[in-house]
């Protein structure tokens, strides 16, 4: 078990709480061994792993995604450029997506952002005659396509 980290290592070298760092070895997101007496210790690789966890929830995935994704990974040895590769197919569409939404919401903020305020019965620009709920709840111009 040497060249292994300690909790507090890894802590200090990823800016998490060790709390953090216990609550996602729970959700199976990151993996300890353990010593004789209990004690966690880390390999090294779980600092990317842990950096991985950070941005794709920054991005907005939820922790499910995030456990299915990391799931593809090895976990006996360090990942290869090739395994995150592997993971992180697909996702370029989910982030276009993703831009797209947030930039219609960002040009959409200073106006209405279609459908879901009091005022859309009114709105003869964006909402004329209430359109908007015949396409059901929720903001229907940013959620649908």
């Amino acid at each position: 078990m040497q060249n292994l980290l300690t909790i507090g290592e890894v802590a200090e070298r990823s800016g998490l709480a060790a709390s953090a760092i216990r609550f996602y070895e729970r959700k199976g997101l990151i993996h300890a061994e353990r010593t004789p007496s209990g004690q966690r210790r880390f390999r090294r690789d779980v600092l990317r792993r842990i950096a991985f966890i950070r941005i794709a929830q920054r991005v907005g995935l939820t922790l499910e995604e995030i456990v299915a994704a990391l799931a593809v990974l090895p976990v006996e040895h360090a990942p290869t450029r090739r395994d995150w590769q592997r993971l992180t197919t697909g996702w370029q569409d989910r982030i276009a997506q993703r831009i797209a939404l947030l930039e219609a919401l960002q040009g959409g903020l200073s106006n209405c952002i279609g459908c879901g305020c009091l005022s859309l019965r009114t709105c003869a620009l964006a909402n004329p005659e209430d359109v908007a709920a015949e396409m059901g709840p929720g903001p229907q111009f940013l959620m649908n396509d």
